[in-house]
């Protein structure tokens, strides 16, 4: 297109000066212009260059506006990662020049020389960061935080809002930036376990406020990234288009007379150039029971087949479907709560999300479902798509892939715990975990997807030693690191901690570790079976009885990883190896709580807690 004196508001001069300028531009160069134009609001402002940044200064502009970025990540499962890796994709799509950095490798001391700041923290737990997220985090609540009057930031908060403190770090982080003086460049966004649609939207305005222009990125999730860091051209199935994975096999690893349920489960990924790497996991989208279902719809008097939407996008889909496929029903959360009082009648739950009763509610939202809470506080009012409205979609489960692709190609092996308990006068199940043990058959086919997780990776260095911690099916993605270095012929060292109930029934994967023991590729085993003597013994009071030999380990480089129960297990695990540590290496407290955080920094120290 030529400009022309007849078509723009510009002179002869001015319109000869532009056909000669517009056609040289590269697209980077037109986006940087964009963003500048858009960023002036007076005729005095003055622009300033300096190689890498651009400076515009005009008058009511608290912040001057560069073309550098930093964003920094919190993640312990890879969502956060994989989500500031698109982000940071995008800003460089629009020319801006991105430091992209986990939080645990940027260098603090810098922080002042930020202007542009973009945070992707998830919460772990009960409202704490990531551990990847700790140094940063406690660095910024000290008094050793510098002022940031120059800073502009905005926050990504990743969470469940189905635990009390619903996206706490990344509030923190909004917080204190605000504190130290910073300005907000756009609003913090909270995501709940469907955080796509809400990463999006996100991502829109932080794009939008930093360039000046209106862009859409539409979903997220096309990218990801290997061990090394490298992105990758992603297979076309992802966690927003599942793969659907025949089942090959189906089976249970407890013996019989347990107690207890596990699945190992063999998926093909014939067909789906989706790839994996030991440490990732399977996200599974699973189907709600259908007696629940009908139990809902029967109690609510809702139509089955009523279309209801499903999606921002206004898609819609018969009730019965979408209350199976579509939307979590199994799981309250305050927010669900609050949102539902709106819809009914019933005072007892107006009072119950009232200030003051954040004990009471507390105590109801355990173990209890949406069945319950339509038949404790009837009579609702407001429509079945109304109702629907207000839940969450349904969240993906997280499993540890138990195989190396190595060793098993076009096929991917998971482990499952079957959930059964009762609460509150009613038998409840896993959603996930009961749909395999009860609905599954060889042959039949689950939608799901690979998701990465950088932060539990083998060494580069085959060569390291490796200590392995998992109990239960926190086992799994042992099974697949031992495959791996057994194709590979790795000859580090490898020591594997397993614990579980009973040693004839619950011994997980039995012939495979004593197998690898005996060919030299597990160095050494150990195994503490709770049940089966007076005194329940667990993997940490293994640790103790072998803790010169492990201190060992650690001194010639070992890196350590734990997988399972964040709360209890990982947590004991933790202050054992502390104690290893003041025992066998002569530290105190605080130097041995600094040795593991300084094998956290070094990736020697890595975590998949749930």
């Amino acid at each position: 297109m030529q400009f022309q004196v007849m078509n723009s508001p510009f002179s002869q001069e001015q319109v000869e000066l532009l056909n000669r300028l517009v056609p040289t531009l590269t697209e980077t160069q037109q986006i940087w212009l964009s963003g500048y134009l858009t960023a002036i609001n007076s005729s005095n402002t003055t622009l300033h260059i300096t190689p890498n940044v651009t400076t515009v200064i005009a008058p009511n502009s608290p912040i001057a506006i560069s073309r550098e970025v930093t964003v920094l990540f919190g993640s312990q499962t890879g969502n956060g990662q994989g989500l500031a890796k698109a982000l940071s994709l995008k800003l460089e799509e629009r020319g801006f020049q991105v430091a992209l950095s986990s939080m645990s490798d940027f260098k603090s001391n810098t922080l002042k020389k930020v202007q542009n700041l973009l945070i992707v923290a998830s919460t772990h737990g009960e409202g704490t960061p990531p551990d990847n997220a700790i140094p940063f985090y406690e660095f910024l609540h000290s008094k050793r935080a510098p002022k940031l009057e120059d800073l502009q930031f905005s926050v990504l908060a990743l969470g469940d809002s189905s635990y009390e403190f619903y996206c706490q770090t990344g509030k923190d982080f909004d917080k204190r930036l605000e504190e130290l003086g910073g300005k907000r460049l756009s609003p913090r966004v909270d995501c709940d376990l469907d955080y796509d649609e809400s990463a999006a939207e996100w991502i829109d305005n932080v794009l939008t406020n930093l360039s000046g222009t209106i862009e859409s990125t539409g979903t997220v999730g096309a990218v990801t990234a290997t061990e090394s860091g490298k992105l990758t051209e992603q297979s076309s199935y992802s966690r927003t288009s599942p793969f659907k994975a025949e089942v090959l096999e189906n089976l249970n690893l407890n013996g019989r007379g347990s107690d207890r349920e596990t699945r190992h489960l063999e998926l093909s990924l014939e067909g789906s150039n989706l790839q994996y790497e030991p440490g990732d996991c399977v996200g599974i989208y699973p189907e709600n029971s259908l007696g629940l279902v009908e139990l809902l719809i029967e109690k609510m008097e809702w139509n089955s087949e009523e279309l209801v939407s499903v999606n921002k996008k206004g898609e819609e889909r018969p009730l019965r479907e979408a209350l199976l496929n579509n939307f979590e029903i199994t799981v309250l959360t305050k927010p669900l709560l609050e949102q539902a009082a709106k819809l009914s009648s019933n005072n007892e739950l107006q009072e119950l999300v009232g200030l003051g009763r954040e004990v009471e509610l507390r105590n109801y939202l355990d173990g209890r479902d949406l069945l319950d809470l339509v038949q404790d506080f009837a009579p609702w009012n407001g429509s079945a798509h109304e109702f629907v409205s207000l839940l969450r979609k349904m969240p993906p489960r997280l499993y540890s892939i138990a195989s190396s692709s190595k060793a098993s190609p076009d096929e991917v092996h998971l482990t499952i715990r079957t959930v059964q308990y009762e609460a509150h006068g009613r038998d409840r199940y896993g959603v996930c975990s009961t749909q395999c043990a009860e609905r599954l058959q060889p042959g039949e086919q689950l939608s799901m997807y690979i998701h990465h997780n950088p932060n539990f990776k083998l060494p580069t260095n085959s060569d390291t030693p490796i200590i392995m911690i998992g109990p239960g099916t926190g086992v799994a993605p042992f099974r697949a690191f031992l495959e791996e270095r057994e194709e590979s012929n790795a000859e580090g060292k490898a020591w594997l901690f397993y614990g579980d109930q009973h040693l004839l029934t619950d011994f997980l994967y039995q012939l495979d570790f004593q197998r690898w023991v005996k060919d030299g590729v597990l160095t050494r085993m150990d195994v503490a079976f709770s049940r089966d003597t007076n005194k329940k013994v667990y993997v940490q009071h293994r640790m103790l009885e072998k803790s010169r030999e492990l201190y060992q380990w650690l001194e010639e480089g070992a890196s350590v990883y734990i997988c399972g129960d964040e709360k209890h297990m990982a947590h004991d695990v933790h202050n054992t190896l502390i104690t290893i540590l003041e025992q066998e290496g002569g530290k105190s407290t605080d130097e041995a709580v600094a040795y593991l955080a300084d094998m956290q920094q070094q990736r020697r120290y890595q975590r998949d807690v749930y």
